[in-house]
């Protein structure tokens, strides 16, 4: 019997998704090894990656087409993926990434700090809801805004107006005229609950909140963060005070992920959903525990793996699965940082085997298919 192999990469952002640098590295070990018993399990964690993760992992699962009010507020074509019903999900469990609807890389590099909003994944979300599906899972990582999700929660039916019954313009800059928040028309949730992943464990507000430590990422200036942080607490009491909030007792801004995604995980608690780990999560609901548990050689992968990798992020979170397990653990990365620590790895950096990282990114799937075969060599010469 062939050696087991599960394939398991987060994406190399900018450059390739997590599934299809599992197909290339799939690739390169099957021409070395063709009887290898390869599984792919491509990675995320609630971020940019995070449909396609489910996809690979059912392949029953439909992709469904929609177009929604971008983060700059220009039209995006997205797609939300609804995953095969069962006994629990009658109506199937619809897969709703704010990355691809809301997300920073849709504004390529034009930061809008300020304006940029959630509206477009809540709409996906209620796109989901209109197909009738019985449970949701929501990515939220990658976001490009500081809104406090009430985008979100504006197209699922909430209103958010200022003192004088206006409708307050998009984005953080809607959060410093924030005076009410009617939540009467606000959909219900599925039956099946709203599972949300996330990477990030920071609260609404303070000095760890959405503000202070995600604005400047996406272009708010010190008085822009000082300003979305008075607006993201001012949302708190709003949202906590209100008796049409599915759970008001649920929305803790002191919780755990509530400033994730620009304080949308606060909203999504308000409206009823649970918060978890999302790679842990993408783990466990994919098959990639059980996938692992039965694997010689585990192989994660990403853009750029340094020495924060190993604490929290996928790729060190997948070592640590295939570690417990037993298996041999091996990483591709388009880099390794002089700080990373590759101690009990087989690590391969493309920027190493193509030359220069210029290279490796021009021709990324030519370079991760040679890791995989480099890998598949190491393996035989080690057995």
């Amino acid at each position: 019997m062939g050696t087991r192999v599960v394939i398991a990469p987060d994406g190399f952002k900018g450059t390739v998704g997590a599934a299809d640098a599992a197909r290339a590295i799939a690739d390169g070990w099957l021409a070395v090894e063709p009887g290898a018993d390869v599984v792919l399990r491509p990675m995320a964690d609630g971020g940019e990656g995070t449909l396609e993760a489910f996809a690979g992992a059912f392949p029953d699962a439909r992709r469904m087409p929609l177009r929604v009010t971008g983060p700059a507020g220009a039209p995006v074509d997205a797609t939300w993926l609804l995953l095969p019903a069962d006994e629990a999900t009658p109506g199937g469990t619809g897969v709703v990434e704010l990355a691809s609807t809301s997300g920073i890389e849709l504004l390529h590099g034009d930061l809008r700090g300020r304006d940029a909003s959630t509206l477009g994944f809540g709409q996906a979300i209620r796109a989901a809801l209109d197909h009738g599906v019985s449970r949701l899972i929501l990515g939220i990582g990658s976001s490009a805004s500081t809104d406090g999700g009430i985008g979100a929660l504006t197209a699922l039916g909430a209103r958010f107006t200022d003192a004088y019954d206006v409708s307050v313009p998009p984005g953080a800059a809607g959060l410093d005229e924030l005076g009410k928040a009617d939540l009467t028309r606000l959909r219900p949730a599925p039956a099946g609950g709203v599972l949300v992943l996330t990477d990030v464990t920071n609260p609404l507000t303070g000095t760890q909140g959405a503000a202070a430590v995600f604005g400047p990422q996406k272009g708010l200036d010190a008085d822009a963060v000082a300003r979305a942080d008075a607006g993201l607490s001012r949302l708190a009491k709003l949202l906590a005070a209100d008796p049409d909030a599915a759970d008001p007792d649920a929305a803790d801004p002191d919780a755990p992920g509530a400033g994730a995604a620009g304080g949308t995980g606060f909203a999504l608690l308000a409206w009823g959903a649970r918060l978890v780990g999302g790679a842990a999560e993408i783990a466990k609901l994919t098959g990639l525990r059980d996938a692992v548990a039965a694997a010689d050689v585990v192989v994660t992968g990403e853009g750029s793996y340094d020495r924060q990798s190993a604490a929290g992020k996928t790729t060190g979170y997948v070592a640590e699965l295939a570690r417990a397990a037993g298996a041999r653990v091996a990483l591709v990365a388009g880099r390794i940082g002089d700080d990373a620590d590759t101690s009990g790895l087989s690590a391969v950096s493309l920027t190493a085997l193509a030359g220069s990282a210029e290279a490796a990114m021009q021709d990324a799937d030519r370079w991760l298919r040679a890791a995989g075969e480099t890998l598949a060599r190491e393996g035989k010469d080690t057995r």
